[in-house]
């Protein structure tokens, strides 16, 4: 039973945090990966320290070069809560991302990334941030997980995925969609 909101945004990011925690409860899915750029929505997910929380920020200088989008301060009360927040190189983009702005070219995890946002964005997020976490080692491999991405501020999707090791991305799974924007 998919939830389709009428359209994207931070105006759902708490019922899409609910729809995700009772899905994972309901499936006995323990590792939650959501996309956090301030903490904003991480924060939501304190209230269950009954899930293995993974945060997944924004890369050092994102946005200015040398500079962390989330606060320190946030990071630390996310992390005193049992979250782990992991900061780094977006799956999707890294060198690619550098030879595109470069030299005005399309190049292949672009490509990846342009197609998962023919579902929406917070859809190419969550599988996304899913692999990063399964790359940094902090949720567990073979298992599923609930990924939670949105459009631009907060979030508005929700996916059981089985994440695949970046250099097998291919192998990963979207098994479920759990809610997500019809509109984006």
């Amino acid at each position: 039973m998919t939830t389709y909101w009428n359209s994207a945004g931070k105006v759902h990011t708490a019922a899409t945090v609910k729809l995700a925690v009772e899905r994972a409860r309901e499936l006995g899915i323990k590792h939650i990966v959501v996309a956090s750029v301030t903490g904003y929505a991480a924060e939501m997910l304190l209230a269950y320290p009954d899930l293995e929380r993974v945060c997944v920020t924004h890369q050092a200088g994102f946005s200015r070069p040398g500079e962390m989008e989330m606060p320190g301060e946030v990071r630390r009360r996310l992390e005193e809560g049992g979250m782990k927040v992991l900061t780094t190189t977006h799956l999707m983009a890294g060198l690619d991302r550098a030879l595109r702005l470069k030299f005005q070219g399309l190049y292949p995890s672009e490509i990846v990334a342009n197609t998962l946002r023919l579902f929406g964005q917070g859809t190419k997020v969550a599988v996304e941030v899913a692999g990063m976490a399964l790359d940094a080692g902090l949720i567990p491999y073979g298992v599923d997980v609930v990924a939670l991405g949105g459009s631009s501020e907060g979030l508005d999707t929700a996916l059981v995925v089985r994440p695949a090791h970046s250099q097998y991305f291919w192998e990963t799974k979207v098994k479920e969609i759990i809610c997500k924007p019809r509109e984006f």
